[in-house]
């Protein structure tokens, strides 16, 4: 055996005896721990402490010279499991349970002893020490996997079981068969009043007989525009004999351009639209208002709804020119963003948290980011589902503030190219001018730089290169060279700053995607600190579908091409969510209750469907149109468009029930779940501003473009830390538009909105909340704009029936509920003028105003029937 082999081989021994005898160590201390000290019980919070607290740490900044691995393994110690730490090392025991702060393990952190400092190549933030430190002095709590010498490996119990694939959200959507149903009392026009019969008839219930006409008018033109309907249009509706006047009717308002205003509104709040950042200085997002009108224009235009799914998730990804696909990903961009985060990686993945959510709640009525820590508790979804999900989005590129379109990842220039060619020369002069000044500049840098220390030069040929400017070469410049470095930073300042050449049109979107994705990895505990295994995207494992098929991208690719095969996905006939989803919310925004009551989630913590053969009768005819709506029979271009959905669900005996009560019903049935009146329900917020500007006269109908910012009073102002920041109060013509074109600012919005309970927009809003509280009369009665706009809806008044009090009286009651008053009402009312006239000496345009106050605040104007 030569010499080289002796060597070999005799360390190869050596090592083996080394690790046999650290073995043995370890062995023969958990063994003596084991017949001493019964297995320690730790508290569910100590143990979340551990997992949440101590693993990431020790997992980023230990294990790799402490962890499993032997042959990684330094100075004998393991700090992967309780009893590996208390078996210590080398140099002998690291922690010392009875006197925690003699432990050599909190010496070390602390660099407090020579010959022992951990991390070596670094001290721990304090942060970090204090957790360590805590984690040591109550006894070292671990999970029960980490009890021992060496981690349990139990294989974990898996949340897809086949019970749990059986549950019905999962199954593919099948047209139910109609009920039969005989019922005299009821006319049964469509399969959903069958549907919705079936239930009466198992309940014993009876349905409230129709609606007056009045009242469907009003309900129909609220429902589809958010709007009071014109008292003239009451009288053509009432008085017709018209036996299609009803479909008729509803046919003229969807064709309305403010019913795009109406439902697009619905979808803004499940996408938690809003144009500013939050936190504390709350910035603009640029070019916002493009998606709110992306919206209410493929409302309007009846796009079907697959379209509009695809546009929003992979718009960027179509080709050709598309100005609205693009301006449809600005889906992605309309939530927080911390500006100066204290994590900037925990906050970038806050930021596909965001989108996971609502990407997950409003497409697909599941709630997958309850999986971002751990398995979901109540659903079959598994962490790595999340994290697959993650992966679609992972070409997306953080929010930035980047104003420039050449370098942002979130605003992308959409001008026509006819157009654009006419300054994009003046741009590229511009570009190179730019860069003329860098090279001028980094020539009088390097002139200096080439003088200084050693490190100083290195670190400037690296990104620390600003710093080294800005600290030691910047100083030192003298004479013509710093006169010359001066005028070229001012020159390229300028440059930088020029306004956008006119007529150049930009989105809020993603841009500058990365084509390339970075890994994705499952992160413990949600931390992106601790990184876990590799995912690539994928769909939901409980559904049992293939693993996507995603090309790599072509040259010249703008991003990964993953977000149009998650959109497909999405958009497809065989996704068993997606149009469940949808007509579930249509039937909830028309009868105040959906049929799955939880709109955004399915699952087990939602709540149940009270018709599923409807609801898939209903997801299965809007994908597939096969019944005539009216007298409007299917054809193919009909599926997945929403009016022909709004006019099968209008048509129904249903919705023009009456939603007067019954005594027996509402014993049997007190949340009227199964539908045997309608429900009453108040204006939103919207709606109620909306209303009174249109009563008043005073509502602007002008459509799109950049937001408003109606008046908002002093005392709300001064609630913020620079008063008026941020909300440059618009003339008011411009104030007066419809609400849904006021600017949503996180930090300041328009009070009678919140007031009437206008959703908060930092997440998806599914269903709005209906209080009912103090302000709210407080408000109308005593606020200023309500003050204000029952001055003009007197005006209004004089000016329509002057010098008729009884005409004005009468008119204004139309205005405001749309029935006919009796006469003895107008009498009444006329009484109260004349008394407030002779009581409190107001003269008569006074008196008026007080009294239009009075029906803008009647329960009959802001509730409807």
């Amino acid at each position: 055996m030569t010499s080289r082999r002796l060597a070999r081989f005799f360390a190869l021994v050596a090592l083996g005896i080394l690790a046999a005898g650290f073995g043995e160590f370890r062995s023969r201390a958990q063994d003596k721990k084991d017949k001493t000290e019964p297995a320690p019980k730790f508290t569910a919070a100590q143990v979340s402490f551990y997992e949440k607290e101590v693993l990431p740490i020790l997992q980023k900044s230990c294990f790799k010279c402490h962890g499993d691995d032997l042959e990684k393994l330094k100075g004998g110690l393991n700090l992967t499991t309780r009893g590996t730490v208390l078996a210590g090392g080398e140099s002998g025991a690291v922690v010392n349970l009875a006197k925690p702060d003699d432990s050599l393990l909190l010496k070390a952190i602390h660099y407090k002893d020579e010959n022992h400092k951990m991390p070596p190549k670094g001290k721990l933030p304090d942060k970090d020490i204090a957790i360590i430190e805590k984690w040591v002095k109550d006894g070292l709590p671990v999970s029960a996997d980490r009890i021992g010498s060496d981690i349990a490996k139990v294989p974990p119990k898996s949340v897809i079981t086949e019970e749990a694939k059986r549950y019905w959200a999962y199954q593919p959507v099948k047209r139910s068969a109609v009920p039969e149903i005989r019922n005299p009392t009821f006319e049964v026009r469509t399969p959903i009043d069958a549907f919705i019969a079936a239930k009466w008839d198992a309940k014993g219930l009876k349905p409230m007989k129709p609606a007056e006409k009045s009242a469907l008018v009003r309900r129909a033109y609220y429902d589809l525009l958010g709007l009071p309907p014109p008292p003239e249009e009451v009288d053509a509706f009432v008085n017709s004999k018209d036996a299609d006047a009803w479909e008729k009717l509803i046919d003229k308002l969807l064709a309305s351009p403010h019913y795009g205003e109406k439902w697009g509104r619905h979808w803004l709040d499940v996408v938690r639209y809003c144009e500013t950042n939050g936190y504390e200085r709350d910035g603009p997002k640029p070019f916002a208002w493009r998606y709110r009108d992306y919206v209410i224009q493929s409302f309007n235009s009846d796009k079907p709804y697959t379209q509009f799914v695809k546009e929003q998730l992979a718009g960027d990804e179509m080709p050709g020119y598309n100005p609205d696909a693009v301006i449809a990903t600005g889906f992605y961009r309309l939530g927080i963003w911390d500006d100066e985060p204290a994590d900037p990686l925990q906050a970038v993945f806050d930021g596909f948290d965001d989108i996971v959510a609502t990407a997950g709640q409003a497409f697909l009525g599941t709630t997958f980011n309850c999986a971002r820590c751990h398995d979901h508790k109540a659903d079959p979804i598994p962490q790595t589902d999340y994290y697959r999900l993650v992966a679609f989005f992972r070409d997306i590129k953080p929010y930035s503030n980047t104003r420039d379109v050449r370098s942002a990842f979130n605003l992308t220039d959409i001008t026509p190219p006819d157009q654009r060619a006419k300054y994009e020369a003046e741009l590229k002069k511009r570009e190179a001018r730019i860069a003329e000044i860098k090279k001028a500049m980094e020539a009088i840098e390097d002139a200096i730089i080439k003088d200084l220390p050693a490190e100083d030069q290195r670190a400037a040929e690296g990104p620390d290169r600003p710093t080294v400017v800005a600290q030691k070469v910047v100083p030192m410049l003298k004479g013509k060279a710093k006169d010359d470095y001066e005028a070229l930073k001012k020159e390229r300042a300028e440059l930088i700053k020029k306004p956008a050449p006119p007529g150049q049109q930009l989105a809020l979107s993603v841009n500058n995607c990365d084509k390339n994705p970075p890994t994705t990895h499952l992160l413990v505990r949600g931390s992106p600190h601790a990184k876990g295994k590799e995912v690539k995207p994928g769909f939901p494992e409980v559904l049992g579908l293939p693993e996507p098929n995603i090309p790599a991208p072509k040259a010249g690719a703008k991003s990964s091409g993953r977000r149009t095969i998650l959109a497909e996905w999405i958009a497809s006939k065989d996704n068993p969510f997606t149009a469940r989803v949808l007509v579930n919310r249509v039937w909830q925004y028309h009868f105040g209750r959906g049929i799955v009551p939880t709109a955004n989630d399915f699952g087990k913590l939602g709540e149940q469907p009270t018709h599923p053969e409807l609801l898939d009768w209903l997801a299965s005819e809007f994908m597939e149109p096969t019944w005539a709506s009216g007298k409007q029979k299917p054809v193919a271009g009909d599926a997945w468009k929403l009016k022909r959905l709004h006019k099968l669900i209008m048509m129904s005996s249903v919705y023009q029930l009456s939603s007067q009560a019954d005594e027996a019903n509402l014993k049997a049935d007190p949340s009227n779940a199964l539908l045997w009146r309608f429900n009453m329900r108040r204006l939103s917020g919207e709606e109620v501003r909306d209303s009174i500007l249109h009563v008043s006269g005073s509502l602007n109908l002008k459509q799109f473009g950049p937001s408003t910012y109606p008046k908002i009073p002093k005392e709300v102002l001064a609630g913020q830390s620079v008063p008026g920041q941020g909300w440059p109060t618009s003339p008011p013509e411009e104030a007066n538009r419809r609400s849904v074109y006021a600017h949503v600012k996180r930090s300041l919005r328009v009070p009678i909105l919140v007031g009437f309970d206008q959703p908060d927009p930092d997440s998806s809003c599914p269903v709005r909340y209906v209080t009912t509280v103090p302000t709210q009369s407080l408000g109308l009665l005593n606020g200023e704009f309500a003050n204000e706009q029952a001055a003009a809806f007197a005006k209004r008044l004089q000016k329509e029936v002057p010098n008729n009090l009884s005409a004005q009286v009468t008119r204004a009651i139309r205005l405001t509920t749309g029935r006919v008053p009796t006469a003895e009402e107008v009498k009444q009312d006329v009484a109260f003028i004349e008394r407030l006239k002779d009581k409190h000496k107001l003269d008569d345009a006074k008196a008026l105003t007080q009294y239009c106050l009075l029906c803008l605040n009647a329960n009959e104007f802001v509730y409807l029937d």
